[in-house]
């Protein structure tokens, strides 16, 4: 973000919903008068809306909020077995407890990817990347010694 794009969307919101500053004309002031037009204050809503839009929030906007309702779109047994880690590119990461979940949930991918995008048409979401569990760690602890690991444990 560049040094005047603040100052620029501070302007627009200004010419918008009015500003503080009272402008000259002849011998009295504009707007100094009570029920002239104008003088109401513009919504808070509409006014984060503009800064939404000039800011260039949307996407990132509606990908939160896809992350934050992901309960209420899947359901909560397979909200809590499965859940969003991220959205970047159109790409949904979902990860899931088991093996057995991301299979399933893989199986219901393209009903998933239908309900998302007709629910949250905003967040740009393409496609779901479903991963199982990853490998057990054998690191524990700040230190390790770097190598295969271990290998002759279970013999």
């Amino acid at each position: 973000m560049s040094f005047d794009e603040p100052r620029a969307v501070y302007r627009r919101l200004r010419q918008k919903f009015g500003g503080y500053r009272a402008t000259t004309r002849g011998t009295e002031t504009e707007g100094s008068r009570p029920f002239t037009e104008g003088r109401d204050p513009g919504s808070m809503a509409e006014a984060l809306g503009v800064l939404e839009h000039t800011m260039g929030w949307e996407l990132p906007l509606a990908q939160a909020e896809l992350l934050a309702e992901w309960a209420d779109v899947v359901g909560d047994d397979l909200a809590h077995h499965a859940s969003p880690t991220g959205a970047a590119d159109g790409v949904l990461e979902v990860s899931c407890d088991s093996s057995a979940w991301a299979t399933q949930l893989r199986l219901m991918k393209t009903t998933l990817l239908d309900s998302l995008q007709a629910r949250f048409p905003q967040a740009g979401i393409t496609e779901v990347a479903i991963k199982g569990p990853g490998a057990p760690s054998w690191k524990h602890g700040t230190r390790s010694v770097p190598g295969r690991g271990p290998r002759d444990t279970y013999g």
